[in-house]
């Protein structure tokens, strides 16, 4: 090698030296930084044509683990998803109160029991009386406010989608700006390798708030899609949009087809101009996002639909009034069943029958419901025990009606219907055993404090009666627990609590309808609807009013408490991964010193061999003199 050469070689350490020695104090300085990974000088070796080889710096190289970056942005849309649920579900703890503390759902029902406890224990005091009043003001208040406080966090899951798409949007918009920048740029540019951690550091923020699958191409391009394979970066990005609706009510509920639906939905508009509803295709099923929708249009529906089975349960336990039909005339011989009055049924009330196939023995349990709204028939028995179907009819058109439609749905069961008279609905067998009617009632709803009977209509839904009416909008036990008040009727003339009938006036003393209302809301059983998450439509759950609402508080309970579980598990994961992705591409400050030392003496030994080749190439041209 000459001396020139070795001068050269020299010269291409220094520089590779220096750029080694900006790639370190860059390292250094963004030791703290977020997303920022660590980098190393990529040298070469190049050939001089002469003896020996000098060095040339091709780039930089990002030290990024690849396969723990993915895992890591996995599990952060796990544990986004946790940390969502287990804090609204903590929150819906704080809306149901603390049990046996004022101010709670359990209080409010217990302080109402027990005042109307001391009607009976007092003979119907006028103190006592005002009491039950009082108490019964207070349930339905915490009815009222724990409504109203599920309903708040719904409107806040449907301003929160609102705010995590547009975030997504943004991530999305500069993922796919930067793979435009990276178009054409070597992968060890150094420029290169600072667009690529600020694309990941938006990666990463699209993972929190939904799952994604990343997917590189050459040139330095990326691609996300959902994990159901919808692109939401390609060479350009989708973009979403969510119509928000707000503040939410009971009603407002989600629905597939967008003329049904009261709520926002989320629609992905991809780069050729397609569609797709992000929420009816499942795709998105964890992050932020995937939480809130779960909380809106499941979680928290669910929630409303326990206490408004609550307060209809309240409610019909104690106005209902359920009536056995009498025997049809022997002269129908050997056809035999019963005489029902409908003169006082009501949109929502019943008619009950049960009936035995003698071909099978079996039984069966018949519900005809009064629906007068001609869009919600029929009514729907998906997923019910066959053989206890509900029937809707519809009794605007008259008795005439009502015959023709029960003869249309029950005929093949060998019932026959008729109408003998006014209001009265007669239901027998053919006559030939193949069915036997067993039992035949009528559940109507009181509508007067001073009827005769021990029921009253003591809670309303506003103004109206509650009756568990069903119309194409709904059922009235939606959103019933936001609308339940005292009958003020009651409140005006609280006497009413125990007089029950003015003609005969109720005597002193008679505590036959206090003792009638708390037997019905301590001890009387009753069936709920499987929409509350308890039993199903072929075995509904039957308990009684407490056992049903410890039922339900204690599944929320337990759902929060699983959820916050889940939560602090995902956090370790998540912890643990973001340690591990630090430790393979963060900083690590002791190497980098360890590299520092390491360069300063490199480039010692470069400027000396410098030194040296300057001083033979002196003492050459002295020697020439």
């Amino acid at each position: 090698m000459s001396l020139g050469s070795a001068l050269a070689t020299a010269m291409s350490g220094l520089r590779a030296n220096q750029a080694a020695l900006s790639i370190v104090s860059s390292n250094i300085a963004n030791a703290q930084t977020p997303g920022y990974v660590s980098e190393s000088i990529n040298q070469v070796e190049v050939a001089t044509g002469d003896t020996g080889a000098s060095v040339s710096v091709q780039g930089v190289n990002r030290q990024l683990d690849q396969y723990v970056q993915q895992q890591l942005r996995s599990e952060t849309s796990g544990g986004a998803y946790a940390d969502q649920m287990a804090n609204v579900l903590t929150q819906l703890q704080s809306v149901y109160g603390t049990p046996g503390a004022a101010g709670s759902l359990e209080t409010a029902y217990s302080n109402f029991t027990t005042a109307i406890q001391a009607l009976s224990t007092t003979s119907g005091s006028s103190s006592s009386q005002i009491a039950a009043g009082s108490a019964a003001q207070a349930l339905a208040q915490q009815l009222n406010a724990t409504s109203q406080g599920i309903q708040t966090l719904r409107s806040n899951a449907e301003q929160d989608i609102s705010i995590s798409v547009t975030q997504a949007n943004s991530a999305m918009s500069q993922i796919a700006q930067i793979n435009t920048q990276l178009q054409g740029m070597s992968s060890t540019d150094p420029a290169a390798a600072t667009l690529e951690d600020q694309r990941d550091a938006a990666i990463d923020q699209l993972s929190q708030l939904m799952d994604i699958r990343v997917s590189s191409a050459g040139n330095n391009q990326t691609s996300i899609y959902t994990t159901n394979g919808v692109e939401l970066v390609g060479a350009q990005a989708s973009q979403l949009s969510f119509n928000s609706q707000g503040t939410l009510s009971a009603t407002s509920q989600w629905n597939s087809n967008p003329a049904l639906s009261s709520v926002g939905t989320i629609t992905c508009t991809l780069a050729n101009g397609a569609k797709v509803d992000m929420i009816a295709t499942n795709s998105i099923s964890s992050g932020q996002i995937a939480a809130d929708v779960t909380l809106r249009d499941k979680t928290l529906v669910q929630a409303q639909a326990q206490v408004d089975q609550l307060a209809a349960s309240i409610s019909t336990a104690l106005s209902n009034q359920t009536t056995a039909g009498t025997a049809a005339p022997a002269s129908l011989a050997p056809k035999a069943g019963f005489d029902l009055d409908l003169s006082n049924v009501l949109p929502g009330n019943s008619i009950n029958l049960t009936y035995t196939d003698a071909a099978t023995n079996t039984q069966h349990n018949v519900t005809i419901v009064r629906v007068d709204d001609p869009g919600a028939l029929p009514l729907s028995n998906t997923g019910g025990n066959p053989n206890d179907p509900v029937i809707g009819v519809n009794f605007t058109g008259g008795m005439a009606s009502v015959v023709s439609q029960l003869n249309s749905a029950l005929g093949s069961a060998n019932l026959q219907f008729s109408n003998p008279s006014g209001s009265t609905l007669r239901v027998v067998d053919s006559g030939t055993g193949a069915t036997a009617v067993n039992s035949a009632s009528v559940t109507t709803t009181a509508s007067s404090l001073t009827g005769g009977s021990a029921q009253l209509p003591l809670f309303i839904d506003g103004t109206s009666l509650y009756t568990g009416a069903i119309t194409a909008t709904g059922a009235q036990q939606t959103g019933y627990a936001s609308r339940i008040t005292v009958n003020p009727a009651l409140l005006t003339n609280p006497s009413n609590f125990t007089a029950y009938s003015t003609s005969p006036p109720t005597q002193a003393g008679d505590t036959t309808r206090p003792d009638y209302l708390y037997t019905q809301l301590t001890s009387g059983t009753f069936s709920y609807s499987p929409q509350t998450g308890l039993g199903s439509a072929s075995s509904p759950y039957n308990s009684t009013l407490p056992n049903f609402m410890q039922q339900f508080l204690s599944q929320q309970a337990n759902a929060s408490t699983a959820a916050t579980q889940l939560q602090q598990g995902q956090d370790v994961v998540v912890s643990t991964l973001q340690q591990k992705m630090n430790s393979t591409s963060g900083v690590n400050i002791d190497t980098e010193m360890a590299n520092l030392i390491s360069l300063q003496n490199t480039y010692a030994a470069n400027a000396h061999v410098m030194s040296v080749v300057q001083s033979m190439m002196n003492s050459l041209l002295q020697a020439q003199v």
